[in-house]
């Protein structure tokens, strides 16, 4: 599904980010990030997003067997690429509800097809809401306006569901909330889980692996991946930290 042979990539201000990163994602799999503030992580998910203020800068990067460099990230978001953000962003005026119509539409006008039939449509976001304990009230409110942390973040995996992405990459989702609101993202991405999508799970801590469990973990060190190893990996590093894996990288 993902294939990341030797990535680099700079910020746009030209500071060199990644330095060689190699990732394999197979359909039905879930890869944790792990590493230390600064290593690279949420410049890895910006990267396979598109997003312009990183600029890859060698290796290359494959999604579903097609080169996606060229691709803005609106069509990566077209071809099943979704990524959720450490802070999502507020915007007034535009329902949740009104948001996700739109997004799902003009995914399937990407495919060439009409829009969803309303009724149809309501069906699916009353149906995808529940599937992450998203109170409905919160449908017709502005996209994250006023919302708490953990509904922000509950909002993104709702718009994952909706959206039903390929690739899911999760940056930081667990940034903030409180045990409650952890556990009910978490549900929800499993219950979204299948044998024809993978999650990227980028995370600080162990706790969110207690529900999220990996497949793979990965420690990324200064724009490289040092180490990858199963769960007791993300385990190990709860326990010791990080300072035994990277003193020979210092």
């Amino acid at each position: 599904m993902l294939e990341i042979k030797e990535l680099t990539a700079r910020s746009d201000d030209g500071n060199d980010i990644l330095k060689g990163i190699n990732l394999t994602v197979h359909p039905g799999e879930v890869h944790a990030i792990m590493g230390p503030n600064g290593s690279g992580k949420s410049t890895l998910s910006s990267v396979i997003a598109g997003n312009p203020k990183f600029i890859k800068t060698g290796g290359s990067l494959r999604f579903m067997g097609e080169e996606i460099d060229e691709l803005s990230p609106e069509e990566r978001a077209h071809k099943g690429i979704f990524l959720s953000f450490q802070y999502p962003v507020e915007i007034p005026g535009v329902t949740v509800n009104n948001f996700i119509k739109t997004a799902i539409n003009e995914k399937r006008h990407s495919q060439g097809l009409e829009d969803m039939p309303a009724g149809e449509l309501l069906r699916m976001i009353k149906e995808k809401a529940a599937l992450v304990e998203l109170d409905p009230r919160f449908l017709s409110r502005s996209l994250n306006e006023g919302f708490s942390g953990g509904e922000k973040k509950r909002a993104e995996i709702f718009q994952m569901a909706a959206l039903s992405p390929r690739l899911a990459i999760l940056d930081e989702t667990d940034s903030g909330l409180d045990i409650d609101a952890l556990r009910i993202v978490a549900n929800g991405v499993n219950k979204l889980k299948s044998p024809e999508n993978a999650t990227i799970v980028i995370t600080h801590y162990q706790r969110l692996l207690d529900y999220i469990v990996p497949d793979y973990v990965h420690v990324l060190y200064k724009g490289r991946i040092i180490k990858t190893g199963g769960r007791e990996l993300a385990l190990e590093l709860e326990e010791k930290g990080y300072d035994w894996l990277i003193k020979d990288y210092q």
